[in-house]
């Protein structure tokens, strides 16, 4: 289910029952495009049965899934379906359209083009942990991120979402851990994989890529000396889960390792619920280890740090996402 995740801190007092929640939904259900109409966006059923729920409740986490529908015609094509217009205009009244009438002109074409266009559809899955306070979704871009926030905070009242951010920056944690010559070094749960890549913050932005290649050597070091940072790296969580993270700490080709989800039931309505607790656990011990890795969460007004937490060390109390039973989706 999740391919991809990026995490947020929900704000303090936003605690809905999954009835209210199902209830704020659905007033926002997805409906397809109108045939005038370039875009939609809604809620639909994360198992996906018809006229089915909304919010699925499972072992404590929340999930939902939004559905994002667009058609598009093509710039070219709108242009010149405009310019027969113009050219029509001008043939008839001996007149030339002005810029006005012309940006008229290309609106009317794209609304007689949207009805034949492609309509294209992409869905984005949201998962819930209430205990912990956190949110967080597989969008992939910036884009689909503002129509899924945009979509939250209409549906539900009060809510409040930020960007979860650590005391640490991950580039900074990722520069050390890609600095040191001895694995013991890592932090504790965490190794690092043989994929990644590195980034000048110069004028020329060089790119130094690694793929399946062994990352402990001066080749490595020696980019880093000169000045380009990771922007990408894979890791591996305790050999379950397989991630690359980025320097915005979005997780990326989220990949379940062998064993994980061994033994689930065949019934489709079970795996999903199976799927969910056995994902969202496993991507909770992920979030934990990461979190501690890069000092703790950052609370508001402080100033990020520069040195990570020392392999195996736990932040301070006040920095950490409080533990909690195992969870959700995938």
């Amino acid at each position: 289910m999740f391919k991809n995740l990026t995490l947020y801190r929900i704000g303090p007092g936003w605690a809905p029952t999954p009835d209210a929640m199902e209830k704020a939904l659905d007033a926002a259900r997805f409906q397809p495009c109108p045939a005038t109409q370039d875009k939609s966006v809604g809620w639909v059923e994360p198992r996906g049965e018809a006229h089915g729920p909304l919010v699925e409740a499972i072992a404590g986490q929340r999930i939902l899934k939004l559905q994002i529908e667009t058609k598009s015609v093509p710039g070219a094509v709108v242009r010149r379906k405009a310019q027969e217009a113009a050219d029509h205009i001008e043939a008839t009244t001996g007149r030339k359209p002005g810029k006005k009438e012309t940006k008229a002109l290309r609106e009317d074409a794209l609304l007689s083009l949207l009805p034949q266009a492609f309509a294209r559809q992409q869905s984005l899955w949201v998962w819930i942990d209430p205990e912990r306070g956190w949110l967080a979704t597989d969008a992939s871009s910036q884009g689909k991120v503002d129509d899924l926030i945009t979509a939250l905070v209409r549906a539900f009242d009060g809510l409040v979402i930020t960007l979860f951010n650590t005391q640490v920056t991950p580039q900074t944690a990722m520069t050390q851990w890609l600095s040191v010559t001895d694995a013991e070094e890592w932090p504790e749960g965490l190794a690092v994989e043989r994929d990644c890549e590195l980034r000048s913050s110069d004028e020329e932005k060089s790119v130094v890529k690694f793929t399946r290649h062994h990352l402990f050597n001066d080749e490595v070091r020696r980019h880093i000396t000169e000045g380009k940072l990771p922007v990408r790296l894979a890791l591996n969580w305790e050999g379950r889960v397989g991630f690359t993270l980025t320097e915005s700490m979005s997780l990326k080709k989220i990949n379940f390792l062998e064993g994980v989800f061994e033994d689930r039931p065949a019934n489709d309505d079970e795996t999903f619920d199976s799927n969910v607790a056995i994902g969202t656990g496993e991507l909770r011990g992920v979030l934990d280890a990461l979190i501690a890795a890069l000092g703790g969460e950052l609370q508001p007004g402080q100033v990020p740090g520069h040195e990570p937490a020392p392999a195996g060390e736990a932040p301070a109390p006040d920095a950490t996402v409080a533990s909690a039973d195992e969870g959700a989706p995938f």
